[in-house]
This record gives C-alpha cells, sequence and structure tokens, in this order.
C-alpha cells in the first residue's frame, strides 16, 4: 500500500495524514511495507495513538531495532508501567527522538547526582518527559536554582517545580520574577506562590500581564488575594473567567448572590462544579446565566448590568 493507505488502516485522520507528508516527506521514500509497517505494529503494541505520532513523524524515520527498541526498553525501565510510559510519551513525543547513550542515560544519571530517587524520577518523567532532552549541567543548574528559592527535592511540589524550570531559559524565569514583582509582590512571595502553582512562571509574559491587570483593575482583588490562590493565572481569561464572571454578574444583578462574594473562590473550581453551582441551579429563572456561561452577554463589570 502507499503511503497514505497504510497510515489510514492504522488510524490516522487525514488531518494526521497530510501533517506527517508534509513535515516527513522523506517518509514517502520508503518501503511502507518493509520500513514502516513495523514501526506502526510497534507504535500500536504501546497503545500510542495516532493523533500523537503524527505530532512527531520523524520517529517513523528512526531505525526501529536500533533505536526506538532500545529507547523504549531503557524508558519502561524508569519509569515502570506501560500505563505511566504511554502517558509520558503522548505529553512529550518528540522526546523519544533523542539519542539513548548521548542524552537520556546522561539526563538520568545527572538526576540521580542531584539527589532523586527512582520513584521521584519515574514520577518527573511522567510529568515532562522533556528533562531527558536536557544536558547534566543544565539539570545541575536546575537543581541550584531550586535550592537557591528554597524548594527542597524532598517535598513533593518540587518535580512539578523541577518540570517547569527545565523548560526555561533561567533569564526567562528571572524576567517573569521580575515581572511578577513589579505588581507590588517580593521575590519570596512570587516563589511562594509558584511552589504552589508551579505553571504560573509558564505562563507567557503577555498573558501574565494581561490577566493580573484584568484581576487588579476590573475586579478591583489584591495582588496579595490573587497570589494566594495563584491557580487563577492559569485560567484562560477569554473562555473561563470572563464567561464565569459575566454569570456572576447576572446572579448579583438578579439578586441572587452579594457582591460581596468572594470572587476568587467563585471563579476557581471545575467546569462542573461552577456549571452546576451558578448557572443549572439558576437556567430555568433566570435564562440570562446561560446566555452568559456561553458569551452571547459580555461581561462589563459588576457595578452595572450585563
Amino acid at each position: 500500500p502507499t503511503l497514505p493507505l497504510l497510515l489510514r488502516h492504522y488510524g490516522f485522520a487525514n488531518a494526521d495524514i497530510l501533517r506527517i507528508v508534509r513535515s516527513a516527506s522523506v517518509l514517502l521514500l520508503v518501503d511502507p511495507e518493509r520500513i514502516l509497517r513495523p514501526k506502526l505494529d510497534f507504535f500500536a503494541s504501546l497503545g500510542f495513538k495516532p493523533r500523537k505520532l503524527a505530532t512527531a513523524p520523524f520517529l517513523l524515520a528512526r531505525s526501529l531495532d536500533k533505536h526506538l527498541v532500545p529507547s523504549i526498553q531503557f524508558l519502561r525501565g524508569i519509569i515502570g508501567s506501560d500505563d505511566h510510559l504511554r502517558q509520558a510519551l503522548h505529553r512529550q513525543p518528540r522526546t523519544l527522538s533523542s539519542d539513548l547513550e548521548t542524552s537520556m542515560r546522561p539526563a538520568v544519571e545527572a538526576l540521580r547526582r542531584g539527589g532523586l530517587t527512582e520513584a521521584a524520577i519515574s514520577k518527573l518523567l511522567v510529568i515532562n518527559l522533556c528533562v531527558l532532552r536536557l544536558s547534566p549541567d543544565r539539570i545541575s543548574k536546575v537543581f541550584e536554582d531550586l535550592k537557591e528559592i528554597g524548594m527542597c527535592i524532598a517535598d513533593s511540589r518540587s518535580l512539578y517545580c523541577f518540570g517547569v524550570m527545565c523548560t526555561l531559559k533561567r533569564e526567562t524565569w528571572l524576567r517573569k520574577l521580575e515581572l511578577y514583582t513589579s505588581f507590588g509582590l517580593s521575590e519570596g512571595e512570587v516563589f511562594s506562590a509558584f511552589k504552589t502553582q508551579p505553571t504560573m512562571l509558564a505562563l507567557a509574559d503577555d498573558n501574565i500581564e494581561k490577566k493580573v491587570r484584568f484581576l487588579l483593575d476590573e475586579l478591583k482583588l489584591g495582588i496579595h488575594a490573587i497570589m494566594s490562590r495563584p491557580v487563577i493565572l492559569c485560567y484562560s481569561l477569554d473562555k473561563c473567567i470572563l464567561p464565569r464572571c459575566a454569570v456572576l454578574s447576572v446572579l448579583m444583578r438578579e439578586g441572587r448572590i452579594q457582591r460581596e462574594i468572594k470572587l476568587p473562590q467563585a471563579l476557581l473550581g471545575t467546569s462542573r462544579e461552577f456549571s452546576t453551582k451558578y448557572v443549572l441551579k439558576h437556567a430555568d429563572e433566570i435564562p440570562d446565566v446561560v446566555k452568559a456561561y456561553e458569551g452571547k452577554i459580555k461581561f462589563e463589570g459588576f457595578g452595572c448590568d450585563t
């Protein structure tokens, strides 16, 4: 069969196939049956989703016996269960392209030298497999940076902090630290919030600026109140925070909730939790809450009608 036919047989959607052909056109030159089918069988045996493989199609150009199988065996030995291995690979499929001897093994050894237990290394790789693409020197520096901000590796949160720090250049997270402190926070307060919600440092600068300014200027929240629940910074402003604010504004207008409601607590939680408490509960009597939640009624502040 041709490459598209073979890929379709393994469950790849047309968009996946197009992406593979555009990104790794070299695969059109190899024998689909002899070269590609064994690799596709291998990935299928791991439960690797076609759409994930389509994001890293060059893996199909790597040697099955010399690279893919040894690398998977190594990762399985470190991570443990195939479920966790699959989870890690789905998050960072590109990491599997890293060389086993010059990248993966040295990285794991550096994590051990840094003091992580085997169980901790396993968990870290599931959280962020791209750690294996870092040089030992870079890994050592991340350990130093974490120690500098008062994060002990024995703290269960340190793995999530490590996972974020390893994706950022040092000058990048220092710049983000400066951005947060520009709102009136001390470095210690920023680091304390980071330990609670590590992904707050992974946000783009303009994203941080936009969300914090909205929370400060539009919702009138204090910066310390925001940083006491830093997870709010990781919610989408347009898709989550604004629709929820619109719903709360409608309920305030109708007298169903007080204007003095504690906003951070009200805005946080899963979509199901918020919908159950503030939308479905009032939908029959106040249809506008549904419209607000769907974005059909825009949030214009809590001091005026929506």
